[in-house]
């Protein structure tokens, strides 16, 4: 059964859980409706075999990728299944016929199949608006190598 966290109860409502026998609705063994988004990226097996319940997540949710296909590098994880990455570029300046560093910070959902930690590489995909400033979703985490080779506590 999913964690009810939230207010209202939450199911996915896409697929229905149970069979109908006479008057008596008897749940079956544990489905879960799961899609591919296709573009190359693979099903997490948490979205195939876990028991969250997420309506913004492109692989059991009723999102649609399309569009652009971005990557960052997260900067925060404090809001509730969302992130926040930051994109680096550079900037061509004619004058000096140089370049400047130059960045943009991007809110993104983050869905409960992956674990993000700050640091990590994320690929994220368009998708239709979430929110006032969510516009993409995460598709694949690549753990940073920065991060795994820093010393930690204990």
């Amino acid at each position: 059964m999913a964690d009810q966290i939230e207010k209202a109860y939450q199911k996915q409502h896409l697929f229905q859980n149970a069979k109908a026998r006479g008057n008596k609705k008897v749940a079956t063994k544990e489905k879960r409706w799961y899609k591919d988004v296709g573009l190359g990226f693979k099903t997490p097996s948490e979205a195939i075999h876990g028991t969250y319940i997420d309506k913004k997540c492109p692989f059991t949710g009723d999102v649609s990728i399309r569009g652009r296909i971005l990557t960052g590098k997260v900067v925060s994880t404090k809001m509730t299944r969302t992130i926040v990455i930051r994109r680096d570029y550079l900037h061509y300046i004619p004058k000096y016929n140089r370049y400047e560093k130059r960045h943009k910070n991007m809110a993104v959902h983050a869905s409960p199949a992956f674990r993000v930690e700050i640091g990590d590489i994320v690929t994220v995909g368009q998708c239709r608006p979430l929110s006032k400033t969510v516009r993409f979703n995460v598709l694949r985490v690549s753990k940073s190598k920065a991060s795994a080779k820093t010393f930690g506590k204990f």
